[in-house]
């Protein structure tokens, strides 16, 4: 299976919210037809309406594909509707957070191949990273082609373990989050000591993003970028004193909060 099976038989994309619009605007720019598109959504967007896939037209008898967008909440009611779909020929993808692949099994059977994928929300602006893992029904073939679907929105990685997505789940899932509230409090920090709140959010945002380019882009790794912005005795070293320190910094508060986000994915899993 590849692209081209995937224009010929049709993907069915359950669910048009940001996530579905951003993997659907990805694949219409990398060449999938807008034909080749059925989307099924109880309230589709203008923009999504506008593309020229179906909506809300049904969807092909035997597609390569059913990428499944849907909340969590949302699952019980909207996965039976796609159960001809399951039994093997077509592949299901999941961006559903904490959804095992065991649900899907429970209502499309063993046989049917599923991977489970975990963006994050920069994937609105194609920067995202995913974590895939698939089912034992999924063959190499369903893998790469998932990692292609995918791969509209950014970088992929695959997982050994189911179990690791909890963990995944707490770093790339939920870490934008943790970024988004830096440069919330460094720009309140520079407040403290006399910017204009306009001008100390412009610091903290520009900073923020330029170093976390720099960081991807960067042969060295973070650390190594670190001490190039470190003079001994200086302002970096200074306020790294604080940062780093072992039993107030980053290091424990970085740690208790993954790990409550992991553990809480977990819970979340059995409910």
């Amino acid at each position: 299976m590849n692209m081209d099976d995937v224009a010929r038989r049709g993907l069915v994309l359950l669910g048009c919210g940001k996530m579905g619009s951003a993997l659907l605007d990805g694949w219409l720019k990398g060449g999938l037809p807008a034909t080749s598109v059925w989307v099924l959504d109880p309230s589709p967007s203008d923009w999504a309406s506008g593309t020229g896939v179906h909506v809300n037209a049904g969807m092909p008898d035997n597609p390569a594909v059913a990428l499944v967008a849907v909340k969590p909440q949302t699952m019980g009611a909207a996965l039976p509707s796609m159960q001809a779909l399951g039994g093997g020929g077509t592949l299901f993808v999941s961006v559903a957070a904490g959804t095992p692949l065991v649900r899907f099994a429970q209502t499309f059977g063993e046989a049917t191949p599923v991977v489970r994928t975990m963006p994050n929300t920069p994937a609105a602006i194609g920067r995202g990273i995913s974590a895939l893992i698939g089912n034992a029904a999924a063959t190499e073939a369903h893998l790469a082609l998932a990692e292609a679907l995918m791969g509209a929105v950014g970088q992929t990685v695959r997982l050994e373990e189911e179990s690791q997505m909890d963990a995944v789940t707490a770093v790339s899932g939920s870490g934008p989050a943790y970024v988004f509230h830096l440069i919330e409090t460094l720009a309140a920090a520079g407040v403290e000591q006399g910017l204009a709140p306009d001008l100390a959010m412009a610091l903290a945002k520009a900073t923020v993003g330029g170093a976390g380019q720099l960081a991807e882009d960067s042969p060295e790794d973070p650390a190594q970028l670190r001490r190039n912005v470190t003079s001994p005795n200086g302002t970096t070293q200074a306020a790294l004193e604080v940062l780093m320190d072992a039993a107030t910094g980053f290091p424990p508060l970085l740690t208790r909060a993954v790990t409550a986000a992991a553990t809480r994915s977990r819970e979340l899993a059995r409910d």
